[in-house]
């Protein structure tokens, strides 16, 4: 393999898409959404930091990262805990490369199960593993609410995935069939072809519900209940380590947002001709799946753990399942 690709792949990591920038956008995501749901609720939400409270998530961040420092228990091991933030952020970076907006982007055939593999298994894993390394009766009630919600959506999130990735191979002949890049080019098509418009409608209502439960947001709070559990997963993180959680949280936020915004709605279409003009259309794509999140955040209270496990399975694995039924036999 040609060394300078190598370094492209190394550069981009660590810049464009990659730890930086990932960061950068994870922030402003978190951002957005507080924003909007103070609003929504008739509060002020971050406004001290930046013009209009913007850099408050980065304010957060760093004083979590510099200033404060990390609890210390008995049977707990920060080691594991802190070596599963990284492998979790590893996974996500490594998400943003198979995603078609590097310069230097892992392209294959099947990408989409790469995909897959990173963004639906490690970042879970991580995040569970963190909150068990640091044992006590309020973690592992939590973890297990994770767990329990986790099994479900994720699975969700990507048989929705696998619906417009099946309808680009069978209806437009794409090739190569399993590729996110692939799926991203003719998103926009299948919304425009009549056979193929409910499948994608259905994939995108199963989406966004497993997007709101695996973020844990409102109605899908049930692991961190303060009510319950005080905080669930978080309760014994705190300092450089609770930072990592957070980010890892912001930037499934982030990821989450931006692959809907391209295997959903096109991303950059109709200007993929034209960078500044697609980047731009990308980034208002981005902004309102950002804002449907937090609408849906803002308009219902907490479920409870069968409850929420029930609304998944209703609105989010049923309406992938028929979705892909429907795609089957067209």
């Amino acid at each position: 393999m040609d060394i300078m690709y190598i370094l492209g792949v190394l550069a981009s990591a660590l810049t464009y898409p990659g730890l930086a920038t990932l960061w950068i956008i994870s922030m402003f995501s978190e951002w957005w959404v507080r924003k909007l749901t103070a609003r929504a609720q008739r509060r002020m939400g971050p406004t001290y930091v930046g013009p209009l409270g913007v850099l408050q998530p980065f304010a957060d961040f760093i004083k979590l990262l510099v200033v404060k420092s990390e609890s210390s228990q008995r049977y707990g091991n920060i080691s594991l805990a802190k070596a599963f933030a990284f492998v979790g952020i590893g996974a996500l970076v490594a998400s943003t490369l198979l995603l078609p907006i590097s310069p230097y982007s892992i392209y294959s055939r099947y990408d989409l199960i790469l995909l897959i593999y990173f963004f639906g298994v490690w970042v879970a894993v991580s995040e569970v593993v963190i909150a068990i390394s640091i044992p006590n009766p309020f973690t592992l009630k939590g973890a297990s609410r994770y767990a329990s919600v986790i099994a479900l959506c994720e699975p969700a999130f990507f048989l929705s995935l696998l619906i417009p990735a099946y309808l680009t191979a069978k209806v437009l002949k794409a090739e190569p069939t399993w590729s996110i890049t692939a799926v991203v080019s003719y998103a926009p098509q299948l919304w425009l072809n009549p056979l193929t418009l409910i499948p994608m409608l259905l994939s995108l209502i199963s989406i966004l519900v497993a997007t709101q439960s695996k973020l844990m947001l409102p109605p899908f709070n049930i692991p961190e209940a303060e009510q319950e559990v005080i905080a669930g997963p978080t309760t014994e993180l705190s300092g450089p380590l609770l930072a990592l959680f957070n980010f890892i949280h912001d930037a499934d936020l982030a990821i989450s947002s931006l692959i809907i915004t391209l295997a959903f709605l096109g991303g950059p279409y109709p200007f993929e001709s034209n960078p500044a003009l697609g980047a731009l259309t990308t980034i208002v794509k981005f902004l309102l799946v950002l804002t449907v999140i937090t609408v849906i955040r803002a308009s219902f209270g907490r479920f409870r753990l069968e409850q929420g496990l029930k609304t998944i399975v209703k609105y989010s694995i049923t309406p992938g399942l028929i979705g892909l039924a429907i795609a089957l036999i067209i």
